[in-house]
């Protein structure tokens, strides 16, 4: 894997956010590795593919790139809303690398990849509908908001401009793959606990301390009234799994 772009494919195109783009697919076109497997190298959609960019021959596992200049943030601009949740709904979402380049060089700074099944409802909100004057007046599009992902779901393959070794990325991946079989509402409640286990930054934590994010809880999930019940649920579920470890009555401790 290289880090620079290869500024002789853009020869010819004159936008800056062309450029970025032809660069940009390009590099990854030579340089990804399916997370989600070990195939080396990825296949970029036909043309015209409105979902993916890339999928992998092997596992079938497909990808989307989001590039930009700017350090990534705690949004990532996305396509039409409607549409966005519809493939959440039903579990058609591809896996998200986001990279960030240096403008001045074109050289890559930092890649994650975000995986599909942490892709909820809860991480998605849609911007203001485009003005009437607006060639599509009234379309809707999304943001993916970054921070309401848990960092088990923020991979990082390239970390200022060091190479993660592939084989922990694809541990790191492999890890909640349990998620990708649930229903979208189910996995969302787990994806939520976890960000909530993460937000008390400590290996031992209470269930009283997570009690205390049941407000925020409550305003990602208005139509459940029984939100401590729910808490409990999803703390089996990553017992079960493995990632949390039961210490006492009310007392847990990440595995």
């Amino acid at each position: 894997m290289k880090l620079c772009f290869d500024k002789e494919r853009a020869v010819g195109y004159k936008s800056p956010s062309q450029i970025a783009r032809v660069l940009s697919e390009d590099w990854a076109s030579r340089n990804l590795f399916c997370p989600a497997c070990k195939k080396l190298r990825l296949q970029t959609a036909i043309d015209n593919t409105k979902v993916f960019d890339f999928v992998c021959d092997s596992c079938s596992e497909t990808y989307q790139l989001k590039s930009q200049s700017k350090p990534l943030g705690d949004k990532i601009l996305d396509s039409a809303y409607g549409p966005m949740i519809d493939s959440i709904k039903r579990n058609k979402t591809p896996n998200l690398f986001l990279l960030h380049y240096n403008s001045q060089n074109y050289c890559v700074e930092n890649l994650l990849i975000v995986p599909r099944y942490f892709l909820t409802l809860s991480c998605v909100e849609p911007r203001k509908p485009l003005s009437v004057n607006a060639r599509r007046a009234g379309w809707i599009g999304c943001n993916i908001v970054l921070k309401e992902i848990p960092v088990d779901g923020k991979i990082p393959i390239i970390r200022e401009r060091t190479f993660v070794l592939p084989e922990i990325v694809r541990k790191s991946f492999d890890r909640f793959r349990f998620l990708s079989e649930k229903k979208y509402y189910v996995r969302g409640w787990t994806v939520d606990v976890l960000k909530v286990i993460r937000e008390i930054g400590k290996k031992e934590f209470s269930l009283d301390e997570t009690y205390v994010f049941d407000e925020q809880l409550q305003k990602l999930h208005p139509d459940n009234k029984h939100i401590r019940p729910k808490i409990r649920q999803q703390l089996q579920i990553l017992r079960d799994k493995g990632y949390i470890e039961f210490l006492s009555k009310g007392r847990y401790k990440l595995t």
